[in-house]
């Protein structure tokens, strides 16, 4: 394995402060402030691929995009600190009301390819920055950032947290595979994995191909887009079931989803689970927040925990008929427990303006 020190990582500051004079944050600031652009860039932005409509997609240096800071309290809007989103009305897209795209996500400076295969991290506080990465990322350390890169794997994961291990942070990254190139007979299984307890940020990331893109019991979700999961056979030979965002139960919970555009067009008789899928596979589910997100796809949308589930908040999400005229392909919603201590369902709309009511198929 390579380590991250032997390919000479650049470490950067974790602050986050703000340029004061130029209106643009620093490049080394792992987000912007509210109404700062991004950082200037001197090198040609890289490319991306085809946007929602139909332009190229590509973001020249610098170009004003603001970001909300990272490290704002996932509990915020619990507690009334901060305005709870109000329910957009009917839309016809996800940037129509307001949710990322391609144009919102990924990386905002030019990359360096880094050719690193199953490359294992074990150096705390490394910061990978500006990477265009052939390989993988398994993360055997605390406090390591990767921002402003590109990750291609044909390994199981794109970035893998161990257990024991805390503080990874996924901001304004890429992370996408090739289709049947890889090791789950040709499948890919985790865009981002948290084997541990402690929670994971990713935010403002652009997700694409992986069965069961973000999969976590405990981390902070935001400002993501999560699109074109690639449905394949697993080494059983059975469809792989699909996830935008997974959840097994067990533990102490603490998963917040914010702000992103979830989308699973994977067809009903070829693997596809949910949207969102807190499953109860390991345990109870208890302590998540769904806040504000764009949903489409699956069989349902949302797997909601199942009957022992508790402190389970689902409020102010678009779930989107773009895929099945119920947002799944049975329906928005299955497994909400309406009885549970701490469940919370509110002003959660169909794209087309009609209520979502749990239980409803349509």
């Amino acid at each position: 394995m390579v380590t991250a020190v032997a390919l000479s990582v650049v470490l950067a500051t974790r602050s986050g402060r703000s340029d004061t004079t130029g209106g643009r944050c620093p490049v080394e600031a792992l987000t912007c402030a509210p109404g700062q652009s991004d950082p200037a860039d001197s090198a040609p932005a890289a490319t991306r691929g085809p946007t929602p409509d139909g332009g190229s997609g590509a973001r020249a240096p610098g170009m004003g995009r603001t970001s909300p800071t990272a490290t704002a309290d996932p509990a915020a809007t619990d507690r009334g600190d901060a305005k709870a989103p109000t329910a957009p009305g009917t839309c016809r897209t996800a940037a129509a009301c307001g949710f990322p795209d391609a144009r919102t996500t990924g990386p905002r400076l030019a990359l360096t390819p880094h050719r690193v295969g199953a490359m294992s991290i074990r150096t705390d506080g490394t910061v990978i920055r500006r990477w265009d990465i052939t390989g993988s990322l398994d993360v055997y350390a605390n406090n390591v950032t990767v921002i402003d890169s590109r990750i291609t794997s044909d390994n199981w994961w794109g970035i893998n947290l161990r257990a024991g291990y805390s503080g990874l942070r996924i901001l304004h990254t890429t992370i996408t595979a090739v289709p049947g190139k890889g090791p789950d007979n040709g499948g890919v299984d985790y865009a981002v994995s948290n084997m541990g307890a402690s929670a994971v940020e990713v935010g403002w990331c652009d997700v694409s191909v992986f069965g069961d893109a973000l999969s976590m019991g405990q981390g902070y979700l935001h400002d993501n887009y999560v699109h074109d999961i690639t449905p394949f056979r697993n080494q059983g030979g059975e469809w792989q079931h699909t996830n935008a965002v997974i959840s097994d139960g067990g533990g102490a919970g603490g998963l917040t989803v914010r702000h992103n555009t979830l989308l699973n067009p994977t067809p009903v008789d070829r693997g596809a689970s949910g949207s969102v899928g807190l499953f109860a596979d390991t345990g109870t589910v208890k302590n998540v927040t769904v806040e504000d997100n764009w949903l489409a796809g699956g069989a349902y949308t949302l797997y909601a925990g199942g009957s022992g589930a508790t402190g389970i908040k689902v409020t102010g999400n678009v779930f989107s008929t773009e895929y099945h005229p119920a947002a799944g392909g049975y329906g928005a919603v299955t497994a909400w427990n309406e009885g549970g201590a701490g469940n919370v369902w509110r002003d959660n709309r169909m794209s087309d303006g009609r209520a979502v009511v749990p239980g409803t198929t349509s």
